[in-house]
Formats: structure tokens, C-alpha cells, sequence
């Protein structure tokens, strides 16, 4: 998640990342996500930034020397907003929403890296499916989605390519874990490189 909820917090996440003590962190961001006044803000003046794991890397900073690298090259369409602002008018969606929310308040990172995660995130993709009836729009965001997902593992295996470290963490939203976990595979597959994945949680 990308808004702090409860055991949800940065300082949640910059314990994950102090036990995984990694050189370079992969985000799910725009490069003007955390710009260079927002560099300033936390260098000179110990600002903070509001997205959550941005905060968590800037106290992991503190600790240790970390590479930060953004790897999306554009944001998801007004489509995938156009989409939930219809799926979030249907009750049903929305209490399974609510539960999922309630989960990552209580429990924070366990469950947003479990398999109980996925599978409700699978529960509510199906009902999203039924809902919308595999319209237009459900299938244009899908394939935005994919486009968007795919982009963030070129980019990480781009960079992979090209600089040397010995470990790493790709942070990104629960939402996209399991479709990620499955392209990591084809990745691999065609790109040839020694990259030893490794699923937190």
C-alpha cells in the first residue's frame, strides 16, 4: 500500500529493509516522484516525503549507503480511476475492500506478503470481472495494467544489466504481487541473466 494504515507504516517497511539490508531499492514510482526539492527537503531540513515507502528508504538512508531507482516509466490511464469509481458504487466490493483494508491495518506487512493477500486480491478481481461483465473498460485497464507491470521489470532488468550490486528489493503496491511473481519467470526465461529472485514473506 502506498498510504500509511495503521501497522502499515514506514517504519514498518524501514525494518523489512534494514533486515534485508539491500544497496539498491526498486520502487513502483515516476522518476517525479520524489524530485530533487523533495531531496533538499529531506537532506537539508530531515523532511520527510508523504508516500510511505519513500519515507522508509529515507531512513534507511540514515543507516546505510542505498541506491534509489524508480522504475516506471508512466503512471495507469484515467481508465483504471474510471473503472473503480463504478466497481467501489457496488456494496458487495466494497466490504470486501473494507476487509482487506482492515487486514493491512491489523497486521501490516505479514499480510500484505501472504498468500491470504493474494488470494483476496484474486477474490476481488473475479468480482470485478462479474461486475463489469469483461466490458471494454475492464479490458482496457487490464491490458494497461499488464503494459504498466511489464515496464517496472524492464526497467529493473535494465538497470540490472548495466550496474553491479549484490542484492536488491523491489518494492511494489500488494495489488501487483502475484501477476509480478508470475512475469518474473518469463523475464528470466528470456533475458538470460543471473538474477535470483527471492518472494518476501
Amino acid at each position: 500500500m502506498h498510504e500509511e494504515t495503521g501497522k502499515c507504516n514506514a517504519y514498518e517497511l524501514y525494518n523489512i529493509l534494514k533486515k534485508e539490508s539491500p544497496e539498491v531499492v526498486f520502487l513502483e514510482a515516476l522518476k517525479s516522484t520524489y524530485s530533487n526539492y523533495d531531496k533538499t527537503m529531506f537532506s537539508s531540513f530531515g523532511v520527510y516525503h508523504r508516500k510511505l515507502e519513500i519515507e522508509a528508504i529515507q531512513k534507511y538512508s540514515n543507516d546505510s549507503s542505498i541506491e534509489y531507482v524508480p522504475v516506471l516509466d508512466s503512471g495507469l490511464s484515467d481508465l483504471f480511476n474510471n473503472k473503480y469509481e463504478r466497481i467501489c458504487e457496488y456494496s458487495q466490493f466494497q466490504e470486501m475492500l473494507n476487509e482487506f483494508n482492515s487486514l493491512a491495518e491489523m497486521k501490516g506487512f505479514q499480510f500484505l506478503n501472504s498468500q491470504l493477500s493474494i488470494m483476496l486480491h484474486q477474490k476481488m478481481r473475479m468480482l470485478e470481472n462479474l461486475l463489469l461483465n469483461h466490458n471494454e473498460l475492464n479490458e482496457a485497464v487490464n491490458a494497461d495494467i499488464d503494459a504498466y507491470e511489464n515496464s517496472m521489470l524492464r526497467n529493473i532488468y535494465s538497470y540490472c544489466r548495466i550496474n553491479r550490486f549484490e542484492k536488491a528489493v523491489f518494492m511494489c503496491g500488494s495489488a501487483h504481487r502475484q501477476s509480478i511473481i508470475e512475469k518474473i519467470r518469463i523475464f528470466n526465461s528470456k533475458e538470460k541473466m543471473d538474477i535470483n529472485w527471492v518472494v518476501y514473506g
